[in-house]
């Protein structure tokens, strides 16, 4: 195997956006260098909020990136999707500190994607190796990474990282031309009831549109900072994103945003944003001013359903959690996390653990599945 070397960046500006990219490729836009600039020259992710960046790179012996493993030292656990609030508690009764432990993950966002970045394939040990070594050395309690793809999710297990299930609702295309197409296969009772909702999300009079690329201006950006204002408030106590993000994500990735606004007279009163992936849309967040009935299922699963259908997309991702997608034609998934974990009896007691929630959610998704609203047989 060639010479390779590792580096920890303090921050995603500290290599460029072209040796960053090549690692990451162009499919997932929220591993691309321009999304992790966006989080931390905006004051959202970084040391200040809990989100210190320690991106481990790999290097060939001429010096050229070949892998990369996004990852922050994080003092909570907020804004990981992947909860383990519990495993901290159990580690500091013991007389641990749980906190900093190292997250590999794209910040506030459950969305599986790779999580090593890699222009060579021979770097994911090397990844993972200094990624450990980083934990052993700085007696680090944990290291986590969350929502990572089932193609990469060997290289963890070849590493003895545990592995743990999760679940969301994901909508897939089975080859619809329309959206009458995918009603069609459901039952006759989930297609009146989504008629219905759709119906209802519009008889207030609103109009939606969609933005994206150099339609988005700083004023789309205003109305939906609002919207996103108030539902991060009601949802997590205080909204993770900063204002400056937004004028980032459209200034850096226009074409890769995809802003559903619900218009009254010409004016924003709610809006969905989603990032467009190579074969997937992903819904990320919502919010809205005045309450209409059902107008977040229209503007949030419906009309992200369409645009994916329109667009040729295999798929619809709409976020973490939301048993409430599956009456929407959202079907459940699993999702999978890895951890390493230095001390051999702490990882014992979280090994069982996972083992145990895994077998739930395992049955907890097949039992779902069997109630999706499609036609049966």
């Amino acid at each position: 195997m060639p010479e390779i070397r590792a580096r920890i960046l303090s921050a995603a500006a500290d290599i460029s956006t072209a040796d960053w990219n090549a690692c990451a490729g162009a499919d997932n836009p929220f591993v691309s260098h321009e999304f992790f600039h966006a989080l931390e020259a905006s004051g959202s992710a970084c040391a200040r909020t809990g989100w210190q960046p320690a991106h481990i790179v790999v290097d060939d012996a001429a010096g050229t990136p070949i892998g990369i493993l996004p990852a922050y030292l994080k003092s909570h656990s907020q804004g990981e999707y992947v909860f383990d609030h519990g495993w901290a508690e159990a580690w500091e009764r013991a007389g641990g500190e749980y906190y900093p432990k190292l997250q590999c993950a794209v910040p506030f966002t459950p969305a599986t994607g790779p999580r090593l970045l890699l222009r060579d394939p021979a770097a994911a040990p090397a990844l993972l190796a200094a990624a450990q070594a980083l934990a052993v050395q700085n007696k680090l309690s944990s290291v986590h990474a969350t929502f990572i793809t089932p193609e990469q999710q060997p290289a963890f297990e070849a590493q003895g990282w545990l592995m743990r299930i999760g679940e969301q609702f994901h909508w897939s295309n089975d080859g619809y031309a329309t959206f009458a197409d995918f009603l069609a296969a459901l039952s006759s009772r989930k297609r009146k009831a989504i008629r219905k909702e759709r119906e209802g999300a519009l008889a207030s009079g609103v109009e939606i549109v969609h933005i994206t690329g150099a339609e988005l201006t700083e004023a789309h950006w205003d109305a939906f900072w609002e919207f996103y204002q108030d539902t991060g408030m009601r949802k997590w106590g205080r909204p993770y994103l900063t204002r400056a993000f937004f004028s980032l994500l459209g200034e850096t990735m226009p074409d890769r945003v995809l802003l559903m606004l619900a218009l009254r007279d010409g004016r924003p009163v709610a809006g969905a944003l989603n990032l467009i992936g190579g074969d997937c849309l992903y819904g990320r967040y919502w919010g809205s001013t005045e309450d209409i009935p059902f107008l977040h299922f229209e503007l949030c699963y419906y009309q992200a359903i369409d645009w994916a259908i329109a667009h040729g997309l295999a798929r619809v991702e709409a976020g973490a959690q939301g048993s409430h997608k599956l009456a929407r034609g959202y079907r459940p998934v699993a999702t999978v996390s890895a951890h390493f974990i230095p001390n051999s009896s702490f990882r014992s007691a979280v090994a069982d653990f996972v083992a145990r929630e895994g077998e739930m959610v395992e049955a907890d998704i097949e039992a779902l599945d069997m109630a999706t609203p499609f036609r049966k047989g």
